[in-house]
């Protein structure tokens, strides 16, 4: 491995969320390697990603690029293309925007290890640019060019030789949007750092970015009516319009360090999960506390929330057709669905966790999240980062 030139490629670097957490596995696997982003502010992450040689792009030239980078985001294809990367054996993007449209270089091999086609483009386009969270002109610019932001992204797809993807969920997204398979890799846990906690507070917790996507704003309005105390760890573009709908009962706590996140994992009375991820490494963070999770019936959480015995019966509602929730016969369960991207169906799922909520096991919870450990992460995407030279990877 000293041997080989790695150069490994993100979309920005601008915090410590799920992607980051991959990020920094690849950095610690290639300790030498160069790292390529859009936009890199200094401080926003791991210590063990800032050592490493981090190169940027015309991004981070650009005014107000720090803050409202997203708003660049019909530039992202050209100023991916025009780093010029120079004699590597290895390019390994971690990609959910455009980091995998980089041009590798003769006779480099290209591996990506893809959170989500271009989300902001695809199936997440109203999430972001409709239901009034953008203003008219953004709207029309991201209509105008969201076509082309769509071909460059399929385009740029056929320069990859191959894809690890962070979910089945992706991995099918990967075949209907860009027609190539993928092999798949669950982000990592650093499981060994959380402990369960011998009591429990009344208080919902969720941590999170706040995106559009994230939908943040069902577990405020769901605990504004049923009344029940909320803690939101995390900041973002929303936050002025998600401060506006909070009530009493809700507090926000801003970005936290890692252990005072793992402290209110341990103490929360379950970890709220409404929005449809890829895949979400939170509820599982959540579950090694032995936490359970009342997350939304799509996405990522039916890879990694093992709900309650015949829930779908019981609640009322029935899972999507596309993706049907998994039996776990004989296993305890890790969590409750609601199906209904709405505050009435997340409010039904509260009500049902609570009226069950003695059926949680915190250990049984705890012990689900062993197979999601960092070090097997590590490992597998270390024998495809091989493989990508030598052979295939079992």
């Amino acid at each position: 491995m000293e041997c080989m030139r790695v150069a490994i490629v993100h979309d920005w670097l601008t915090g410590m969320r799920g992607g980051e957490r991959c990020l920094e596995v690849f950095c610690e696997l290639f300790p030498d390697a160069d790292v390529y982003t859009l936009l890199h502010v200094k401080g926003t992450v791991s210590p063990v990603i800032e050592r490493h040689r981090i190169h940027t792009s015309i991004i981070q030239s650009l005014p107000l690029a720090r803050r409202y980078y997203r708003y660049y985001l019909p530039l992202f294809p050209l100023a991916i293309e025009r780093f010029r990367l120079g004699s590597y054996d290895l390019i390994l993007s971690s990609s959910h925007c455009a980091a995998k449209g980089i041009r590798s270089p003769v006779g480099a091999k290209h591996l990506c290890y893809i959170h989500a086609p271009m989300r902001y483009v695809w199936d997440q386009f109203e999430n972001y640019s409709g239901g009034g969270r953008s203003g008219l002109v953004a709207r029309v610019g991201m209509e105008l060019f969201r076509s082309r932001l769509q071909r460059w992204d399929v385009a740029s797809a056929a320069q990859v030789d191959q894809f690890v993807a962070n979910s089945h969920n992706i991995a099918r997204k990967v075949q209907r949007y860009y027609g190539r398979p993928a092999a798949v890799v669950h982000p990592p846990v650093d499981w060994h750092s959380f402990q369960v906690a011998e009591r429990s507070e009344e208080f919902y917790l969720m941590v999170t970015a706040f995106a559009p996507y994230k939908r943040v704003d069902l577990a405020i309005e769901a605990c504004n009516v049923m009344k029940r105390r909320l803690k939101i760890i995390g900041k973002g573009q929303e936050e002025a319009r998600l401060r506006k709908l909070a009530g009493p009962t809700v507090e926000f706590l801003g970005w936290q360090p890692d252990e005072v996140v793992r402290d209110h994992y341990a103490r929360c009375r379950a970890l709220i999960f409404p929005g449809e991820e890829d895949f979400g490494i939170v509820p599982l963070e959540a579950m090694a506390c032995g936490k359970p999770v009342i997350a939304f019936g799509r996405g990522g959480a039916l890879e990694t929330v093992r709900p309650l015995a015949s829930q779908s019966a019981f609640e009322g509602e029935s899972s999507p057709r596309d993706q049907p929730v998994q039996e776990h016969t004989g296993d305890a369960p890790t969590g409750v669905f609601f199906f209904e991207p709405s505050t009435e169906s997340l409010i039904h799922a509260m009500e049902s966790f609570e009226r069950r909520q003695r059926e949680f096991e915190p250990c049984s919870i705890r012990d689900h999240v062993a197979p999601f450990d960092r070090r097997l992460f590590k490992e597998r995407m270390n024998a495809f980062a091989m493989a990508a030279l030598h052979g295939p990877a079992s």
